[in-house]
């Protein structure tokens, strides 16, 4: 063989189990890097969390229902969206949560029509299931969508209603938060 001939390419019997993973292993390690960056640093695994002070103030310029804001809900729960929107029939409030279990859950309040809120908020054909008192308050207990569970208050000149998945124990703890 002389100076100037090249090598043959090596074939494929040339390569050894060790080099894949090798391979593997340049891939993977930064991968795993960036994961790690990502949930420890980041805080990537903490739920989304919105600011509810704007919707809620507009919902009480609005003036259309007295607004109630949950209280005494532990750092546990997160408050992932909040949303004021008018409409014909009225105003609706929307605070979506993050429970402790991680289950979602969202309270609606509203001064649009019972007949007409309950329907699209539970789906066409929700079923009253027993009532559950909280303090003074007594809350109609629903079978929603599928999967899905809602406390509703009507009260004069609004509606609340706390849904969430069926399988959440805080709905009740959502509902007594309620002043």
């Amino acid at each position: 063989m002389s100076s100037t001939e090249t090598p043959a390419p090596s074939t494929r019997g040339d390569r050894r189990p060790r080099d894949m993973a090798f391979s593997l292993a340049i891939l993977l390690i930064p991968i795993a890097l960036l994961l790690l960056f990502y949930r420890f640093v980041l805080d990537g695994d903490k739920p989304a969390t919105a600011d509810p002070k704007p919707a809620l103030q507009e919902a009480r310029n609005a003036a259309l229902f007295e607004v109630a804001e949950p209280q005494g809900l532990g750092k546990d729960w997160h408050l992932q969206t909040a949303l004021f929107r008018r409409g014909d029939g009225g105003g609706t409030l929307r605070l979506g949560y993050v429970d402790p279990g991680d289950k979602p859950l969202q309270l609606v309040e509203s001064s649009v029509a019972t007949a007409t809120l309950i329907p699209a908020e539970l789906g066409s054909s929700p079923k009253a299931t027993g009532t559950i008192r909280s303090g003074a308050r007594a809350w109609q207990k629903y079978d929603a969508r599928k999967g899905e569970v809602a406390l509703v208050l009507i009260e004069k000149g609004r509606t609340i209603i706390v849904v969430g998945s069926d399988r959440s124990e805080h709905l009740e703890e959502l509902v007594s938060s309620l002043p």
